[in-house]
């Protein structure tokens, strides 16, 4: 899949080659401060084939504002690869700062690597401890099936599955993977993704959530 969005800021990422921060400080772990050149759906398979599995994003992602074109597509970009390394069951930091409103907007996230700090809900430590207590692998994923798309959503506690055979859907989810103009999406198609709340809008972007699986956690059958 291809990005619609420019992405025109140097994106900088501290990697390390462990998940354990113990492990990461012995000589030859660290991959030091690694500048993210690649296309958006190339830089998450960039990176694990480095060999990080833990990542830090530095700077906080602001999502209160995201009115300019340009701050919306940098953080759509750093949310998409937060989402694909998720994916990859990479370990990942980074910041987030939500709007106020709507105050569970963070479940929306969360089924991402949980920040380590949470902003804008009215109790932000709760929100971020629920997060973390109830995060795991294979939350809101999708997958490409021969003529169909499923979605398999479990981010409100109970499974949620929607399967959409028509190639408009299809081609849609493809337009949205690294986000794009909210007017380049068929209007009907765009309200069924948000009222589902598949889809993000950060500024004038609209962006896919759920991640595209890499790697099972156990037999495909049961996910």
């Amino acid at each position: 899949m291809t990005s619609t969005v420019a992405a025109a800021r140097t994106l900088t990422l501290h990697a390390w080659r462990d998940y354990d921060e113990d492990a990461c400080a012995l000589p030859g772990m660290s991959l030091g401060a690694v500048e993210v050149t690649a296309p958006p759906d190339e830089q998450a398979t960039r990176l694990w084939e480095l060999g990080a599995r833990r990542v830090e994003f530095t700077g906080e992602i602001d999502l209160t504002a995201v009115d300019d074109p340009a701050d919306a597509a940098h953080a759509v970009r750093r949310l998409c690869l937060i989402r694909d390394l998720t994916a990859r069951a990479v370990l990942v930091h980074w910041q987030l700062r939500l709007p106020p409103e709507p105050d569970d907007g963070w479940r929306d996230l969360s089924h991402l690597q949980p920040p380590r700090t949470l902003a804008g809900p009215a109790d932000p430590e709760a929100a971020l401890a629920q997060w973390r207590n109830e995060h795991y692998l294979c939350k809101c994923l999708w997958r490409q099936g021969p003529g169909f798309v499923q979605i398999r959503d479990r981010r409100w506690g109970e499974l949620r599955r929607f399967t959409a055979e028509e190639p408009e859907y299809q081609e849609a989810i493809t337009r949205l993977s690294y986000g794009a103009p909210l007017r380049t999406v068929p209007k009907a198609i765009a309200a069924d993704f948000l009222t589902e709340r598949l889809a993000a809008r950060t500024g004038p972007l609209l962006w896919w959530l759920p991640y595209r699986v890499n790697r099972w956690i156990q037999e495909a059958m049961a996910i």
